[in-house]
């Protein structure tokens, strides 16, 4: 996708280069309260969808893991335990600040062996075909410009029987909880971030951001289309958050 050319940022129609600079904006804004907002946002559900996520995946001692969009750490703290000692974690994330932040908060936990940080695009790997036994995204890839490309991208960079899990916000499957939902994210959520973060417009870009996202059908065939095999989903919170898993065979 060419700078030139029209995507959205939430409900705005912007050029792809704006759209990847507005991305940042925000994430170099929300950076320091991202953990807190986390919890405050999703009541700690998104301890447990991580959590899932990570039993998923049943990574073993010695895999190489790439955490893509790797945040603030949390997905990477869980699963350096499970790859430990010969193992290592690659954090990798577009955003300084976050990156800042996730090497901070895995120090904080006291994991410093084992995992290297990269700034990367998605979609511009910068890694070697075949790299990783393993990749995972969480709650990222609806904030990367040209979502067919990272997902190329990733195909390319995990190894011939590896796997692809991304977590990400979904389409909700349940009429009555979806009306709930909607509610609560265009009312409650943006008063949080003007409340606790003092940044209600970034808020505002995450809700919509997450109505814009491909569904759960759609992103499978997108990864189909990038290569991948046995693609597959499972609806958690009734769809507020889905999981796909892919692979390369």
């Amino acid at each position: 996708m060419s700078d030139d050319q029209s995507t959205h940022f939430g409900y705005r129609q912007v050029s792809s280069g704006e759209k990847t600079r507005l991305v940042g904006e925000v994430f170099t804004s929300v950076a320091d309260n991202y953990d807190l907002m986390n919890d405050l946002m999703s009541l700690g559900m998104h301890r447990l969808w991580k959590w899932f996520a990570v039993q998923q995946l049943a990574a073993r001692p010695g895999d190489r893991i790439l955490d893509l969009a790797g945040g603030t750490g949390d997905l990477a703290s869980r699963l350096q335990r499970k790859v430990a000692p010969m193992g290592s974690i690659v954090i990798a994330d577009i955003n300084q600040s976050m990156l800042c932040r996730g090497r901070d908060r895995m120090l904080d936990r006291g994991i410093s062996s084992g995992v290297e940080y990269v700034q990367a695009d998605a979609e511009n790997l910068p890694f070697a075909d075949n790299s990783f036994d393993l990749i995972t995204i969480a709650f990222g890839l609806r904030n990367v410009t040209d979502q067919a490309r990272a997902l190329a991208s990733m195909y390319r960079s995990v190894r011939y029987g590896g796997r692809v899990l991304i977590l990400e916000f979904s389409r909700v499957a349940i009429p009555m909880l979806a009306r709930i939902y909607d509610r609560y994210s265009f009312k409650l959520i943006p008063w949080l971030g003007r409340t606790v973060a003092r940044d209600e417009a970034s808020y505002v870009y995450l809700v919509e951001s997450i109505r814009r996202h491909p569904d759960q059908k759609t992103l499978a065939a997108m990864m189909v289309t990038a290569g991948f095999d046995n693609v597959s989903w499972q609806n958690l919170s009734g769809g507020i958050v889905a999981l796909h898993s892919g692979y390369k065979l």
